[in-house]
């Protein structure tokens, strides 16, 4: 990336592109053999397909990674689309967390699926995104003003 790209974003702009960019290489890496190894459902916790050895996924998990990347790159073109993808992308991020915890890995209900690995990192994407984008939204609305 250039830095005049760069040099035109503003903070939470530029965040909110990465962290839609990471997305998007994750939900790519969800397909990728020898990267996810084992055998990949469409959905549901009988998908045994483990991203990086560690990681649970399916084709519907590797979508909504997919999904998020495409936001975040789309929503990070204006301030206001950055913060909103950074605050309700944190939020939907701990609700998954949450969900994570009541639905085990072997339930019917885990039909994303998650295992322990994920929950971890969804809690901690969600209170990050939910986080940069109160913190840095709040210092866009404070330039405009």
């Amino acid at each position: 990336m250039s830095s005049n790209v760069i040099q035109g974003k503003s903070p939470i702009r530029l965040t909110a592109t990465l962290v839609g960019a990471v997305f998007l290489v994750v939900g790519i890496l969800g397909f990728v053999p020898g990267i996810t190894a084992g055998s990949m459902e469409m959905a549901g916790h009988h998908s045994h397909a483990m991203l990086l050895g560690i990681f649970q996924v399916s084709v519907l998990h590797n979508v909504v990674h997919l999904l998020f990347g495409v936001a975040g790159l789309l929503l990070g073109r204006s301030a206001a689309g950055a913060r909103n993808f950074l605050v309700w992308g944190g939020v939907i991020y701990l609700v998954l967390f949450v969900y994570g915890l009541f639905f085990g890995e072997e339930s019917a209900g885990n039909f994303v699926p998650v295992n322990m690995a994920d929950n971890i990192l969804h809690f901690a994407l969600g209170a990050g995104m939910l986080a940069l984008g109160l913190l840095l939204g709040r210092g866009a609305a404070l330039r405009r003003a």
